[in-house]
């Protein structure tokens, strides 16, 4: 069978790419077509556009490239009809895959399924009428989305499990890198490390990553350690390197594996942070940011932005936002967690335990392609 995917950012590509691999086990002949990115073209099939066409973040970027967006929205749209998939599977990236579903169900009879829901519990609630009006199927990774979807709208969704607890579990299981190998693999001196997971964008980078440094100078008999932003050159981080920190591109797996620490845009990277059981801040600041925390305490939705928090509904970890983004907060937080000072750590690993027993075993990939295989195969079995 063909199927469609679409994905808008890096962890985007990581949880296709591993759905697509267990698509292809519960479904030998699956061919793929993809706005995806690097690690989905691994799998095969054919790239249409990569995601990072398409990830605009903030209110100024996305008006400066209106006219790329809308191309690749036009473009995707046009795609799909005529490769004429047996499925549509959107993943997460609300802004764009909703606009594609709304279209697709109007214009075709292509089943829609949307692997990891958009998160409108916490912004955006009307979008649940898109939702129910143009999705067959919605794949949660979030445990606490089941009532939030089947208790609270009456629509009824898969929870699967968590893609993050896969890959983390696939990592560990292929072996662990030690210390002494990490370091002098990657010409790190020896010194313990903190790892700096800034965001994925160029805008989250430059807002977060100055104060994070700027804390790390605290610290100085430990090393900060960047994760390197995939799609993101090494020129765009020269001026942070300078503050004396390293950079490491594609290891981040193996860089959380070997920390004491980290300081962590919200989003996918702290939960990932969580499951190798690494002490965390999350650091998360916008423009006018006073403006958002006033808007948080009266408007938003949930208590919390960090993955952490909401799975484990507590603060397990502690979430430097907005205004609450500065660098001392980051000195005096970073201080409770490490090893030698750090009062809190203990009880953080703690809560992290019982945030990965709520999530439930690894396997999230496979029980959705089994799901999506199996509906595609009955639906042939009603039309013979």
């Amino acid at each position: 069978m063909k199927y469609y995917l679409i994905v808008g950012e890096a962890s985007g590509d990581l949880h296709a790419s591993n759905l697509m691999k267990s698509i292809k086990a519960a479904d030998p002949e699956a061919r793929f077509r993809f706005f995806g990115g690097d690690l989905m073209s691994s799998v095969g099939g054919e790239r249409v556009r990569h995601y990072r066409d398409l990830a605009y973040m903030g209110f100024v970027p996305v008006l400066l490239h209106l006219r790329t967006i809308f191309a690749n929205m036009k473009l995707c749209k046009r795609d799909i009809l005529a490769w004429k998939p047996d499925a549509l599977v959107l993943v997460d990236y609300p802004g764009f895959n909703l606009s594609i579903a709304e279209y697709v169900k109007k214009k075709s009879d292509i089943p829609v399924y949307y692997y990891i829901s958009p998160k409108i519990w916490a912004w955006k609630e009307y979008r649940i009428k898109n939702i129910k009006r143009s999705v067959d199927e919605l794949f949660s990774i979030l445990p606490f989305e089941i009532d939030f979807f089947e208790k609270k709208h009456s629509f009824k969704i898969n929870y699967v499990g968590n893609p993050c607890v896969d890959a983390v579990h696939d990592y560990l299981q292929s072996g662990r890198v030690g210390r002494a190998s990490f370091l002098s693999a990657n010409s790190l001196p020896e010194k313990p490390v903190v790892a700096l997971l800034a965001g994925s964008r160029k805008q989250e980078i430059k807002s977060n990553l100055p104060m994070m440094l700027s804390a790390m100078k605290a610290f100085p008999e430990y090393q900060p350690v960047i994760a390197g932003a995939p799609g993101i050159d090494k020129e765009f981080y020269a001026s942070y390197l300078k503050e004396g920190a390293s950079i490491l591109y594609g290891k981040t797996y193996e860089l959380l594996s070997n920390s004491h620490a980290a300081l962590v845009t919200s989003g996918t990277a702290t939960l990932e942070t969580a499951l190798f059981n690494v002490p965390q801040v999350v650091c998360y600041a916008l423009p006018m940011g006073r403006l958002y925390s006033w808007l948080k305490r009266n408007f938003l939705k949930v208590k919390y932005i960090s993955l952490v928090n909401l799975i484990a509904g507590s603060e397990v970890v502690r979430e430097l936002v907005a205004a609450d983004m500065m660098v001392q907060n980051i000195k005096s937080e970073l201080g409770k967690l490490l090893p030698e000072k750090g009062k809190e750590r203990a009880a953080m690993l703690k809560e992290y335990s019982r945030m990965t027993d709520i999530l439930g075993e690894p396997g999230a990939s496979e029980r959705a392609a089994r799901k999506m295989v199996s509906l595609l195969k009955n639906a042939d079995k009603a039309q013979v």
